[in-house]
């Protein structure tokens, strides 16, 4: 039994609210049960420095934790000085995420970096990052199409996000805190909505495990970036 009581397919409740804030071109407060991650895509009129004059545009991800995201207060990396190699690894994980599916050439010379900033962790937060940062950058750049900037649609598909694991000897679908923090091995699987793999991180955390295992977290997966699909079709519909 799971500590939630799910099912071992059973994804946590997906909400997610679009236009959660007034400035960014695209923006929403994406929730799996008790995480929360608020995503907003800004878009620029310029590219990095090495992109210049080559016709094509960026897209970036930046990742944060409040201090208070956690049952502990954390502090703040800016205080630090510097990002933890945790922080800078989620985000070159959205990033690459997100261009995955997006035509650079038909972005143009513009830049959209997408922040998603953790306001509550309950495990799954860079899943949540690049499920909700796909809807602010899909509603920035429908923003970007109404004003004529762009004359053609960049993005080419969703792309989402999910973890999978093995807790207490079975593989389980949307890992929460108490899973995550005790499972034998967990992973991560980043998928296109035509059913491609974009990313996968699977790792053994105490317990190695086999082919088979590797396949039913994979179809757990699917099941479960199926239901975020529906879920991101209907906040940017």
């Amino acid at each position: 039994m799971r500590p939630s009581g799910r099912a071992p397919d059973q994804m946590r409740a997906i909400t997610i609210e679009p236009g959660f804030t007034t400035h960014a071109e695209g923006s929403c407060l994406i929730s799996f049960g008790e995480t929360r991650v608020l995503c907003t895509a800004s878009v620029e009129d310029r590219v990095p420095p090495w992109m210049r004059g080559k016709g094509s545009g960026w897209v970036t991800g930046e990742y944060g934790m409040l201090p208070r995201a956690t049952h502990t207060r954390g502090n703040r990396e800016a205080a630090r000085g510097k990002q933890s190699g945790r922080t800078q690894e989620i985000q070159r994980l959205i990033g690459r995420s997100l261009r995955a599916v997006t035509d650079l050439e038909k972005l143009g010379e513009l830049q959209i970096t997408v922040d998603c900033d953790v306001i509550q962790a309950d495990g799954g937060t860079r899943t949540a990052s690049i499920s909700g940062g796909w809807v602010a950058l899909r509603l920035a750049i429908n923003s970007l199409l109404a004003s004529g900037k762009l004359s053609e649609d960049p993005l080419t598909q969703k792309i989402a996000a999910i973890s999978c694991g093995v807790f207490e000897g079975e593989p389980v679908l949307d890992l929460d805190y108490p899973e995550d923090s005790n499972a034998g091995a967990d992973a991560n699987f980043v998928l296109t909505e035509d059913g491609n793999i974009a990313e996968a991180q699977a790792t053994a955390e105490g317990d190695t495990y086999d082919e088979e295992t590797l396949l039913r977290l994979l179809r757990l997966a699917r099941i479960g970036c199926t239901e975020i699909f529906a879920a991101q079709e209907a906040a940017t519909r």
